[in-house]
């Protein structure tokens, strides 16, 4: 028998409950988009709330941001869009090819070595952020090295790890080892098997892991300030510093963007996810 979770009849109190913590829920993770995206719409040269005029000026703002060199920053937002998006992407890839095989050794392995490592690849989440960029950012200076973009991949790729590999790891302990055995039982290499059966179905959990890589890479502020430099810089540390000293109702507007963005790559990960469209 199936029991609804807001009773038709009756419930009382409970029922009321239940609707205020949804409404609140709601109010609370809604709001800040709802707030800045009808900022986006003011007329007015400062961001007040709630704004008397409205008009699409800001988003003709961000048009020619896209579209003009600007002079007064040292590095453009077009440039700091392509960083975040080759940051994004390597970290991604990078992730995915560790977390992949790490997570199948894991799940396979020995119970006491896989709550080690998992321990181990936890350890940056537990450290404050500021602690772990100011950390990377003396391993960097000590080193003295010129890696260019490597300077803010490896700090994001050692924050991303391990949420990639729990949900890569949560993915593999789904999958039973009766299949692979009787791939291999059929003729298969143990490889082939591996790509042929494991992965498939380790789909959602290695979807699940890009979008958090991509997410936490592309969103990164941190460690980031810490490691930027006037060469490479990403969105977040170019949005900072048009907000440092005053609010540009422009980032507002192009914060709508990446919004609108993030919706739709949501919807395809739902898809994706849920099996009504094809990765593999």
């Amino acid at each position: 028998m199936r029991v609804g979770l807001l009773p038709t009849h009756g419930g009382g109190s409970y029922r009321l409950v239940m609707i205020f913590l949804a409404i609140l829920g709601i109010l609370i993770s809604t709001l800040p988009v709802i707030i800045v995206t009808i900022m986006s719409f003011s007329a007015a040269d400062t961001s007040s709330f709630p704004p008397t005029e409205f008009s699409f000026r800001w988003y003709g703002d961000v048009v020619d941001m896209f579209m003009t060199e600007d002079g007064s920053s040292a590095q453009s937002v077009v440039s700091s869009v392509q960083t975040s998006i080759i940051v994004a992407a390597i970290v991604m890839v990078l992730s995915t090819a560790v977390c992949i095989p790490l997570a199948y050794a894991l799940a396979r392995g020995d119970r006491k070595i896989r709550t080690g490592m998992e321990l181990l690849f936890t350890l940056p989440l537990v450290f404050p952020l500021v602690i772990l960029g100011i950390a990377f950012l003396l391993i960097a200076e000590s080193l003295r090295l010129e890696i260019g973009i490597w300077r803010i991949v490896i700090p994001h790729l050692a924050l991303v790890l391990p949420f990639v590999l729990r949900n890569c790891i949560g993915a593999m302990n789904g999958i039973s080892v009766e299949l692979e055995e009787a791939a291999i039982s059929l003729g298969a290499p143990p490889l082939r098997a591996i790509w042929d059966i494991v992965i498939p179905l380790m789909k959602a959990g290695i979807l699940a892991g890009l979008i958090f890589a991509l997410i936490i890479s592309f969103y990164e502020f941190t460690i980031t300030f810490f490691m930027y430099t006037i060469d490479v810089n990403t969105l977040p540390i170019w949005m900072y510093s048009r907000t440092v000293s005053s609010l540009d109702p422009s980032t507002l507007a192009l914060s709508v963007f990446i919004i609108a963005a993030d919706v739709v790559l949501i919807v395809l990960v739902d898809k994706l996810i849920a099996g009504r469209a094809n990765l593999f």
